[in-house]
């Protein structure tokens, strides 16, 4: 069994999901002929809430718009790194009023932002995994947004089609385990990405489409521990044998939204 980063303690920004709900469809999960409990999206969120308090992580909290039923996905409202915050400008006119309230929380929390001329939904393409930054592009943020992530944090960015509508968002596909180490799901890529991942990532952690569908790598890892859906089975089992500890947490309601773990959790990164 190789040896893992330890965990370390970390930042998180989430926003109770108050007013969630199926108020539109804007991706293949979507149906508004399923409609959500809201009750039971709370009591998820907050045990998530708990599980990374339990784990002696920090959680900021940005308050909820009604109208903004996505809000929930806070991941979505920018990228922070060495303290300083890209913003978002959302490809769905649902949610680009989104925008305005996480620059809202950076600015009253001393925090430098900018905000994006092209498509951008922070998080959900861009992945930092050590100095670099993976970026994913396909179906919401564009390739020239990835450009002014590397002018605006002095980082290499690697760019990464998309090509399968279930997997959106670059973190419905992929996630870092630890500085060196990512897990994800090949046949969410285009050929010359897959190519570009293996090369780059000969160690990763690949995933099944059926862990990928139960939303298996929309998780979120501190080095060691791995929040994670109880419903990715043999991607709990494939992270166990390298070292890390699964922690399963159920989000399945927000799911009906396209949503998960990551989702939920935009990571506060000072330094």
């Amino acid at each position: 069994m190789a040896p893992v980063t330890v965990g370390r303690e970390r930042r998180y920004l989430l926003c109770e999901p108050r007013y969630f709900e199926l108020a539109y469809v804007i991706n293949p999960w979507m149906r508004q002929d399923s409609p959500v409990d809201r009750n039971r999206a709370l009591e998820q969120w907050h045990e998530l809430v708990r599980v990374y308090r339990g784990l002696g992580h920090t959680v900021d909290l940005v308050e909820p718009v009604p109208g903004l039923p996505d809000m929930v996905f806070a991941a979505n409202g920018g990228l922070m790194l060495d303290g300083k915050a890209l913003g978002s400008r959302f490809h769905a006119p649902q949610r680009q009023p989104e925008a305005l309230e996480f620059s809202r929380w950076f600015k009253e929390n001393g925090f430098p932002v900018v905000t994006p001329e092209e498509t951008c939904e922070g998080e959900g393409d861009l992945v930092p995994v050590g100095p670099d930054i993976l970026a994913g592009y396909g179906f919401r943020t564009s390739t020239a947004a990835h450009i002014s992530a590397q002018e605006y944090f002095g980082r290499p960015v690697i760019s990464l089609r998309l090509v399968d509508p279930f997997f959106y968002h670059l973190d419905t596909a992929l996630f870092a385990l630890d500085d060196t180490t990512i897990a994800y799901y090949p046949d969410a890529f285009s050929p010359g990405s897959r190519a570009a991942l293996r090369r780059r990532y000969p160690d990763a952690v690949i995933a099944t489409r059926a862990d990928a569908m139960a939303f298996g790598l929309n998780a979120v890892s501190d080095g060691r521990h791995v929040l994670i859906s109880p419903g990715a089975t043999e991607l709990i089992a494939r992270l166990t044998e390298r070292g890390y500890v699964p922690l399963p947490v159920d989000t399945s309601e927000l799911l009906k939204a396209g949503g998960g773990i990551k989702c939920c959790t935009q990571e506060i990164r000072i330094a």
